[in-house]
């Protein structure tokens, strides 16, 4: 692609405090409740305007940048919809962090449904399952199922949430954080044109790795570049990965979206810069975490995306089967410029690779 622009985001010192229900209206996990907001939300809230409510449930499946930043857009956005259309989004005391637990997501199913939320936004592959679950099993006394815009979901039509990008079906659609991975090796060998052994480390048990997993091996196997595979389902797994994978060979790794990795990123970052190898992930928060490279879509744009197609549900009487699934620019490099002089990379020729090359310095949450 020809150079579109080039950004520098500063992202400060690391915030101490981990965000319990991520943006805006804080969270928490089913067994707090939903988010502690004080007197509960009423129309109230937009004097002058209509009283009309709707209910939305917010369901992050783990606290980690990217999705933060995803929560806090759906949130900011839904708050603009009320002032603008004068119709109340009541999210406040239905947002949820399912802390990757699949008895908490569940139990935040359950909750959501026996309070008769008008639509559900889950945040990520795992939690999107979940709820598209849940809906499907209770149906409303009118017969219909509570409609469900998903977010940050990498293959839709993989993981069986979807029938087809185009046309949904059934009561779900939403947005999509889909990896362009040819494009990340392509950077990648850019970078290092002599580069031999490629590590893969990621959660076997996301569906939203599968893909992208499948599209490197294939892109390695072309080149004939030798690949290290190795996966983890927690933080202490992915650390042991972590090792197994430098200790290996492996001169460069490669992580898709996936959340786990995401989470356990700070704690293993500085593995990889004491030995020279550069980790590429599937998000921005990958490197403002500490990797060289994170790569794919603006979420404050997919998390705005996501709140309006909730709006045109439920304002405007769309059918979420009929909705397309909404794509963004997945071209967007972040680059930690800490991270790339610590390795002693020069990435200046990413520029013309990308849509858009930000560049960013280590820290727990975005500002």
């Amino acid at each position: 692609m020809k150079k579109k622009s080039i950004t520098l985001l500063l992202a400060g010192a690391v915030l101490t405090a981990a965000l319990t229900g991520c943006g805006a209206g804080g969270g928490s996990s089913a067994g707090a409740g939903a988010s502690d907001s004080g007197s509960e939300s009423t129309p109230a809230d937009t004097a002058g305007r209509t009283d009309k409510t709707y209910k939305v449930g917010i369901v992050q499946y783990v606290d980690d940048a990217s999705l933060n930043q995803i929560v806090a857009a759906v949130q900011a956005e839904l708050d603009r919809k009320t002032e603008e259309t004068g119709i109340f989004f009541d999210y406040k005391n239905y947002t949820y962090n399912g802390q990757a637990d699949a008895t908490t997501m569940n139990q935040i199913a359950t909750d959501l449904i026996a309070s008769d939320v008008d639509l559900i936004i889950p945040v990520a592959t795992p939690v999107a399952m979940v709820m598209q679950n849940a809906t499907a099993e209770n149906a409303r006394d009118d017969g219909s199922l509570i409609p469900v815009v998903f977010s940050a979901v990498s293959d839709p039509v993989g993981a069986g949430l979807v029938s087809s990008m185009d046309a949904p079906g059934s009561n779900i659609t939403g947005t999509s954080d889909a990896l362009n991975t040819e494009a990340i090796f392509d950077l990648m060998l850019s970078a290092d044109p002599d580069l031999s052994t490629v590590g893969l480390l990621y959660d076997k048990s996301q569906d939203s790795s599968t893909a992208a997993i499948a599209a490197a091996k294939a892109y390695c196997e072309e080149k004939g570049i030798s690949v290290v595979e190795k996966t983890g389902t927690n933080n202490g797994e992915i650390s042991l990965a972590a090792d197994a994978l430098l200790s290996s060979g492996a001169e460069a790794v490669f992580t898709p979206t996936d959340n786990n990795v995401m989470t356990a990123e700070l704690a293993i970052y500085e593995k990889f810069i004491d030995a020279k190898v550069p980790h590429y992930g599937g998000a921005d928060s990958f490197a403002l975490n500490g990797a060289f490279m994170g790569y794919g879509v603006n979420y404050v744009e997919l998390g705005t995306a996501t709140a309006d197609m909730a709006v045109e549900i439920l304002a405007n009487g769309k059918a979420p089967a009929s909705m397309a699934v909404q794509t963004m620019d997945n071209g967007i490099a972040t680059v930690n410029t800490e991270t790339a002089e610590a390795i002693g990379i020069d990435y200046s020729m990413f520029a013309d690779k990308c849509s858009s090359l930000v560049e960013i310095q280590t820290a727990e949450e975005f500002n």
